[in-house]
C-alpha cells in the first residue's frame, strides 16, 4: 500500500513540509467565511439602529437575529448534494452570489418585509459558506497541516466579525437612515470579488476522484503535494476508500464509476455501520453544543450585556463590543496553530471546562448586579465584562474551531458532504434557537440565570466529549472509519492505530 514515511513509530520522526499551494486554496476558500462573519457581527450593532429607523418591538428584533440561521439550516441541506453534484468549488460560488443578493437587499432595506427578505436570502448563502468552506479545505489538505487549514474558515468568521464591529463604529457615526444601511449592502462588494477569484482555484481532488476524473485529481495532488511519490500515494488511498481498484484504467473509470451522492441519506440515517453511526452522532453533538452553551447570546447581545453590566451610551457599548471581536479573533488565531500539534481532543476539554467556569462567573455578577441596581458595585461590573470576555477566548481556543474542524475530517469520502450538511443544519438550529430566545429567555429567568443555563448545558457537553471522541490529530481522512470502529477504546489513541499512508 502507500509508503509510512514522516510517521516513525518510536523516535526520529520526520515533519513533513508544509504545502503553500494547499495553503492557499484553503485560505481563499476560506474568504466567504470572512463574509458571513462580517455580517453576523455588524448585525449586533446594526440593530440598535434598525429598531430605532423602523420602529420595530423586541420580538421582530429577535427573529430578525434568528431568521439568518432557519434559512442557513436549508441553505446547508442543499448545499450537501449540491457540492457532490457540481464540485466544491462551484459550490463555493452559488454561496457567494445569493450572498452577494442578500446584502443588496438588506443594503435597499425600505422597510422590515425587504430586509427580512435579504436576511433570508443571506441565509441561505450562509448555510452553503459554513458547509462548504471546511469540506474543501480538508479535501485538499494532508494530515499534517489538516487541523491549521480546516480552522482557517472559522478565523475568516472572527476576522469578518471584527470587521463587522468597527463597521458598526464607522457607519454609526452617520445619519440614521443611511449608516445601518451601508453597514449591511457593503457585504456585496467582496462577495462579487469573491466569486469570480474561486473560479480560478482547483476542484477538490477528493470529488473528482468520486466522478471517476483521476487524471485530473492526480494533477491536483502534485500540486498540493510535495512530492510525486506522495501525491501517488495519497491517489491509491483515495481510489481505494471510493471502491476504484488501485490500478483501474483510467480511461474507464472516467466512463463507468461517477457519483452525485446518489443514496448517501439511506447510509447515513437509514442503515449506517456502527461506526458511521457514531461518526453521525459526535458531528451533531458537536454542533449541537458549539452553540448550546449560548455563546450566540453573547456575539449577537453584547451590547446588551454591558448595558446591563452597568456600560452606557451607544459608542461605549459598540466600543465594549468590539473588545468581543478581538478577543475572538487572537484566541482563534491561536487555536489554529495549537490544533495539530495539542489535538482536537485536549483543545476541546480544555475549552469546554473553562467555558463552564466563566458562564458561572458571569451568571452570578449578573445576578448580583441586577438584584442591586448596580448601586456601589464597580467589583461586580467589572467581573462581569470580564468574564465576558474570558468566556470568548475559551470558546475560541477549544469549542469554535475544533467543531468544524472534527466534522469535517470524520465522515467517510461518498458521505463527507451530505453527512458534514446535516452536522451544519444543527449548528444553525442551534444558533437560531439562542438568537431568537435570548431576550424572551432572559426577561424570564433573569440574564444571570440564563448563563446559569448555559453553564449546565456546557457541563453535559464536556462529558459528552470525553466519553465520545477519539482523538483525529494526524491521522488520514481515509482512516476515520476505522478509527471510530474501534469504539470506546479509542477514545485516547493517537499512535496505536496503524494507518494505512501518512500522506492521504
Amino acid at each position: 500500500m502507500a509508503s509510512m514515511e514522516g510517521r516513525g513509530g518510536g523516535g526520529g520522526e520526520i515533519q513533513p513540509k508544509f504545502n503553500k499551494y494547499a495553503a492557499a486554496c484553503a485560505i481563499v476558500a476560506s474568504m466567504i467565511s470572512i463574509i458571513f462573519g462580517y455580517d453576523t457581527g455588524v448585525m449586533s450593532g446594526a440593530m440598535i439602529f434598525i429598531k430605532d429607523d423602523l420602529k420595530i418591538h423586541d420580538t421582530q428584533v429577535e427573529v430578525l437575529a434568528g431568521i439568518l440561521n432557519i434559512c442557513a439550516l436549508v441553505g446547508s441541506l442543499l448545499a450537501g448534494r449540491t457540492s457532490d453534484y457540481i464540485g466544491r468549488r462551484y459550490t463555493i460560488v452559488v454561496a457567494c452570489l445569493i450572498f452577494m443578493t442578500g446584502s443588496v437587499l438588506m443594503g435597499y432595506g425600505p422597510n422590515y418585509g425587504i430586509l427580512m427578505a435579504g436576511r433570508c436570502t443571506a441565509g441561505i448563502g450562509v448555510g452553503f459558506a459554513l458547509m462548504i468552506a471546511p469540506v474543501y479545505s480538508a479535501e485538499v489538505s494532508s494530515p499534517s497541516s489538516r487541523g491549521f487549514l480546516t480552522s482557517l474558515p472559522e478565523l475568516g468568521i472572527s476576522i469578518g466579525i471584527l470587521f463587522g464591529y468597527i463597521s458598526n463604529v464607522i457607519f454609526g457615526k452617520l445619519t440614521l437612515k443611511l449608516g445601518w444601511r451601508l453597514m449591511l449592502g457593503i457585504a456585496a462588494i467582496p462577495s462579487i470579488i469573491l466569486a469570480f477569484g474561486i473560479t480560478q482555484m482547483p476542484e477538490s481532488p477528493r470529488w473528482l476522484v468520486m466522478q471517476g476524473r483521476l487524471g485530473e485529481a492526480k494533477k491536483i495532488l502534485l500540486l498540493v503535494s510535495n512530492s510525486k511519490e506522495e501525491a501517488e500515494a495519497r491517489l491509491r488511498d483515495i481510489k481505494v476508500v471510493a471502491g476504484i481498484d488501485e490500478n483501474c484504467n483510467e480511461d474507464f473509470v472516467k466512463f463507468s464509476k461517477k457519483t452525485h451522492g446518489e443514496g448517501v441519506w439511506k447510509e447515513l440515517l437509514l442503515r449506517p455501520t456502527p461506526a458511521v453511526r457514531w461518526i453521525l452522532i459526535a458531528a451533531i453533538g458537536i454542533h449541537f453544543f458549539e452553540h448550546a452553551v449560548g455563546i450566540e447570546a453573547v456575539v449577537l447581545y453584547s451590547p446588551r450585556i454591558f448595558k446591563k453590566a452597568g456600560v452606557t451610551g451607544k459608542e461605549k457599548l459598540l466600543l465594549a463590543t468590539v473588545g468581543v471581536g478581538l478577543t475572538k479573533f487572537v484566541f482563534i488565531f491561536i487555536a489554529t496553530f495549537l490544533i495539530d500539534k495539542v489535538g482536537r481532543r485536549r483543545l476541546l476539554l480544555t475549552s469546554t471546562a473553562g467555558i463552564v467556569a466563566s458562564l458561572t462567573v458571569l451568571g452570578s455578577c449578573l445576578t448580583i448586579v441586577e438584584y442591586h441596581n448596580g448601586k456601589n458595585l464597580l467589583w461586580a461590573l467589572s467581573l462581569s465584562i470580564i468574564s465576558t470576555y474570558v468566556l470568548v477566548a475559551f470558546y475560541n481556543i477549544g469549542l469554535a474551531p475544533v467543531t468544524w474542524v472534527y466534522s469535517s475530517e470524520i465522515f467517510p469520502l461518498k458521505l463527507r458532504a451530505q453527512g458534514y450538511s446535516i452536522g451544519v443544519a444543527v449548528n444553525r438550529l442551534m444558533n437560531a434557537t439562542i438568537s431568537m430566545s435570548f431576550i424572551s429567555l432572559y426577561k424570564a429567568i433573569t440574564i444571570g440565570g440564563a448563563f446559569y443555563l448555559f453553564a449546565g448545558v456546557s457541563v453535559i457537553g464536556w462529558f459528552f466529549f470525553y466519553f465520545l471522541f477519539p482523538e483525529t490529530k494526524g491521522r488520514s481522512l481515509e482512516e476515520m472509519e476505522l478509527l471510530f470502529s474501534k469504539g470506546v477504546r479509542a477514545r485516547n489513541e493517537s499512535v496505536e492505530l496503524q494507518p494505512r499512508s501518512n500522506n492521504v
